[in-house]
């Protein structure tokens, strides 16, 4: 058993990945983390997500989440937008920059990156 010290300690590192699993605003982005997308390069993409909104100040209106197979394992990493009243938004073939550039043209922006949509892809 850990301290009450020691747990707070805990609790103010980690403090900045709660916006992984919480969050109330009114964007989510969900990053598939099935075996296929981590096989892919999901993780990174998950952990440049949550910096990104983290370090932009939006975690006030973004929740970053993570969920298992989204079903196009060919398009793989996946990471889909929802945005309160607009369809949602589904990227794929994702990298790590890839995902900073979504964050600041389309969460922080309100412009779809086209290009990495899976509208703009074949399979």
């Amino acid at each position: 058993m850990k301290s009450l010290a020691e747990l707070q300690a805990i609790k103010d590192k980690m403090k900045d990945k709660v916006v992984l699993r919480e969050g109330s605003g009114d964007v989510r982005i969900v990053v598939g983390m099935a075996t296929c997308g981590i096989a892919a390069g999901a993780r990174p993409v998950l952990n440049t997500f949550v910096e990104e909104v983290n370090k932009g100040g939006l975690s006030h209106k973004v929740t970053v989440s993570q969920t298992g197979c989204i079903g196009i394992c060919q398009f793989e990493p996946v990471v889909e937008v929802y945005e309160a009243g607009k369809e949602k938004v589904t990227y794929v073939k994702m990298t790590a920059e890839k995902a900073k550039e979504v964050v600041e043209k389309h969460i922080k922006g309100g412009n779809v990156v086209s290009e990495y949509t899976i509208a703009n892809r074949k399979a």
